[in-house]
């Protein structure tokens, strides 16, 4: 977990990326970042003042921030508590596989008519994957992996759709978080994204539809054992 003067130094970082002021949308994407990267594990208390002094922004900023990812299922308002990252339940993870089928079914099912450069994103992801096993940086991977499920639903060329799974995703990550061992969880599903990409790129749309329905069998199975133990 990473101490309040890392995340602080992180954050520090992501001012930069801020107009003056800040805007809700811009904060929520910063914390959104950190979430899914780690830097808040799940559980975790966020502190108004401190986030403030990081991110250099108004208390109504930063609370129309927390508003939004309260809205995507990130933070959780305990009364007289404060904000909290939101620790997810089997019945989530469920749920978010039952969406997850629709939506990046759907996304892959449209791929023989993906916009320009749709699919080298899918590419570019699967690459990037493979680097970060390579350097033996498995949270990195995850992170990898989300891109990869991110440019699946970009084959769909739906700015909804994209949207959708962004969320959704943002969500899951929250999950994998709490996987004791990242690479045994991740390390499988390598090959799995490079025998997707291989297939759409052959224009073989049904076989990688299979494939993807059973790889997200597969990992919904993984994270309700885990949930279980």
């Amino acid at each position: 977990m990473s101490t309040a003067d890392e995340w602080s130094a992180l954050l520090a970082t992501d001012r930069a990326s801020l107009d003056r002021g800040g805007y809700g949308e811009r904060v929520a994407d910063v914390l959104r970042d950190r979430i899914t990267q780690g830097v808040f594990p799940p559980g975790t208390r966020l502190s108004e003042e401190a986030l403030r002094e990081a991110l250099g922004v108004s208390r109504n900023t930063l609370r129309e921030a927390f508003r939004l990812l309260a809205h995507e299922g990130l933070l959780a308002h305990e009364f007289n508590r404060g904000v909290f990252v939101r620790e997810l339940t089997a019945d989530d993870v469920r749920d978010l596989y039952a969406f997850r089928r629709i939506l990046e079914g759907a996304a892959i099912r449209a791929a023989a008519s993906a916009p320009a450069g749709a699919l080298d994103r899918v590419r570019e992801a699967v690459e990037s994957a493979e680097a970060a096993a390579r350097r033996d940086e498995w949270v990195e991977v995850g992170t990898s992996n989300m891109r990869f499920h991110q440019a699946i639903a970009g084959l769909a060329n739906s700015r909804r759709l994209t949207e959708s799974v962004r969320r959704l995703l943002a969500e899951l990550r929250l999950v994998f978080l709490v996987m004791a061992a990242p690479r045994e969880f991740h390390e499988p599903y390598l090959h799995v994204n490079r025998e997707i990409y291989g297939l759409l790129a052959m224009g073989a749309v049904a076989r990688a539809a299979a494939v993807l329905d059973r790889y997200l069998d597969r990992a919904e199975r993984q994270l309700l054992d885990a949930f279980e133990r």
